[in-house]
């Protein structure tokens, strides 16, 4: 029977990089990922093919985008389109957001920490 109501303890937990927690879920055609970062965290530039948008819940980041720099505060949100290079930075603050993929992101099906890895898929 299918789960129409999930709670964080249900999710996929994923620790990408140091510093940083995700926490997904899937529907039939999206995902959605709770990210958490402690200050002074990176996520790596990189690109994907699937549309993403998302929503500042807390905190504040920097988000590199295509060379262009824009500092994302809570209540703020971003949409990026498949391909779109991208990095994220927390400074002083953390932060927790919400990001929200289409099509469905095959590589958060599955627990992994991919800090000790190469080749970026967030």
């Amino acid at each position: 029977m299918y789960q129409f109501i999930v709670s964080q303890s249900d999710c996929v937990e994923h620790h990408p990089f140091s510093g940083v927690l995700m926490h997904t879920t899937e529907a039939e055609k999206m995902t959605l990922s709770i990210v958490d970062m402690e200050p002074h965290s990176v996520i790596p530039e990189h690109s994907h093919p699937h549309e993403q948008v998302g929503y500042m819940v807390q905190g504040e980041a920097e988000f590199l985008i295509e060379g262009r720099s824009f500092l994302v505060r809570a209540g703020q949100m971003w949409r990026l389109l498949g391909g779109v290079r991208h990095e994220v930075i927390t400074h002083e603050q953390s932060m927790r957001a919400i990001d929200v993929f289409y099509p469905p992101r095959e590589d958060m099906r599955q627990s992994r920490n991919m800090a000790s890895q190469t080749g970026l898929t967030t």
